[in-house]
């Protein structure tokens, strides 16, 4: 807060340090950032007509849901066309073909 000292105004000083925006990463490392660096990495090599297969006792404790929804955020931010399948063990990925 702004303290007058006769008929001067000083400032206190900053709470917080400052840094320049250019230093600062500005990329989202979410919780499931190196699970979906290895989903996306085998993806870029799966020939078309294939699916990973990606055991759900692999995925440390992620719900179905959240993976499926990283996944597909993750594709989309990426220009990349997927689609996914699960039953009671696994989740299923693959790409789509290009139109």
């Amino acid at each position: 807060m702004a303290k007058e000292f006769g008929g001067r105004v000083q400032k206190s000083p900053p709470k917080y340090d400052r840094v320049i925006l250019a230093d600062i990463r500005r990329t989202r490392r979410g919780k499931h950032h190196d699970l979906l660096g290895g989903i996306f990495q085998d993806l870029d090599s799966l020939p078309e007509g294939s699916a990973i297969k990606i055991p759900l006792t692999d995925v440390d404790g992620t719900t179905l849901a959240n993976l499926r929804s990283a996944v597909h955020r993750a594709s989309t931010s990426r220009g990349l066309g997927i689609e996914t399948l699960s039953d009671e063990e696994n989740f299923y990925i693959w790409k789509t073909p290009k139109k």
